[in-house]
């Protein structure tokens, strides 16, 4: 097992876990697994009310990253202005690409999915599965914005909300 170069993640910090969104490292730990000694951050992800150990040696391979850049947030709220671009394939196969795009970590994939899969209210109504992972998606989004633009998560709310009703509008 080699070593590779130390990721550049410190505690306090804010990253984004690709499967769980927006966490804070806690600390860096050291544990012995299986006869072997790992460090290991403890990020915690306080409205889950988990607490994830990621091998330091990992993180970076896993998609572990740092917070988006303010820029890249608003490219991304910029995103959810634009028009829902909704394939023609079978909703199962779309339903696996969106849980994919949530699933990555990658902001401007999220932010697609919330474009397509957000409703007005004179919009046919979603079904439930549909609804899951508009909420995951919205949920994940507006986590991170909250975190970049450091207002809480209803103010990070209300910022997408606005975004998404102006291109209602």
């Amino acid at each position: 097992m080699t070593k590779s170069k130390k990721p550049e993640f410190r505690p306090d910090e804010f990253v984004v876990y690709p499967a769980h969104g927006v966490g804070k490292i806690m600390s860096i730990e050291e544990q012995e697994i299986a006869g072997i000694r790992l460090e290991l951050f403890v990020i915690s992800f306080e409205k889950d009310k988990m607490t994830l150990r990621v091998p330091t040696h990992k993180a970076t391979e896993i998609g572990m990253r740092q917070l988006s850049t303010p820029e890249l947030v608003s490219k991304a709220l910029d995103t959810l202005k634009g028009k829902a671009k909704v394939k023609r394939a079978m909703w199962s196969r779309r339903a696996q690409e969106y849980e994919q795009k949530i699933n990555s970590g990658d902001l401007m994939a999220i932010a697609e999915v919330v474009r397509d899969l957000h409703r007005t209210d004179d919009q046919r109504e979603q079904s439930y599965s549909e609804r899951q992972l508009y909420e995951a998606a919205l949920e994940r989004l507006t986590r991170e914005v909250a975190a970049v633009s450091g207002v809480d998560e209803a103010g990070a709310q209300k910022k997408v909300d606005d975004v998404l009703l102006s291109r209602a509008a």
